[in-house]
């Protein structure tokens, strides 16, 4: 397993531990909701849910932001830019864009795990335009073309 150095800062006073795996492989870490009281979403609400907590990447990573499967079985609560994308030189607050794609109101408590980050390293495409691309066995098949 590889580790890289991130430093994070609390933008806000609060007694949630840093993100950190939720077990020895797992590949993201679990995001709070910083929040000062409960926040109720209603069906079809979308909120940037705070984090309390600013990071800084270094050069050449990036963080993804990730739903939680758990929310997402429980209370159809899901990200409408899954995975949304904390860049390198971003020094703001990370927020979860939360969207409550069910029919119930769900409701989000202070400290509670709402998303997952995981680190992943960033590749930057060097375009070569060709005339023409190189033979494939799927072609330009595109949705659906599989029959599944």
């Amino acid at each position: 397993m590889q580790f890289v150095d991130v430093q994070v800062k609390r933008l806000r006073d609060n007694s949630w531990p840093l993100p950190e795996p939720a077990t020895e492989h797992a590949a993201g870490v679990d995001l709070r909701a910083d929040l000062e009281g409960p926040l109720t979403l209603d069906p079809g609400q979308t909120e940037a849910v705070p984090t309390g907590l600013a990071i800084a990447l270094p050069e050449g990573w990036e963080a993804q932001i990730r739903a939680r499967s758990g929310l997402a079985l429980k209370y159809s609560l899901g990200m409408l830019n899954a995975p949304g994308t904390i860049d390198a030189d971003y020094r703001g607050e990370i927020k979860v864009l939360l969207t409550n794609f069910g029919r119930q109101p769900c409701t989000l408590n202070p400290g509670e795990r709402i998303a997952q980050m995981v680190l992943a390293p960033v590749h930057r495409p060097r375009w070569i335009e060709v005339k023409d691309l190189p033979p494939s066995e799927r072609g330009a098949g595109g949705f659906g073309h599989t029959g599944t």
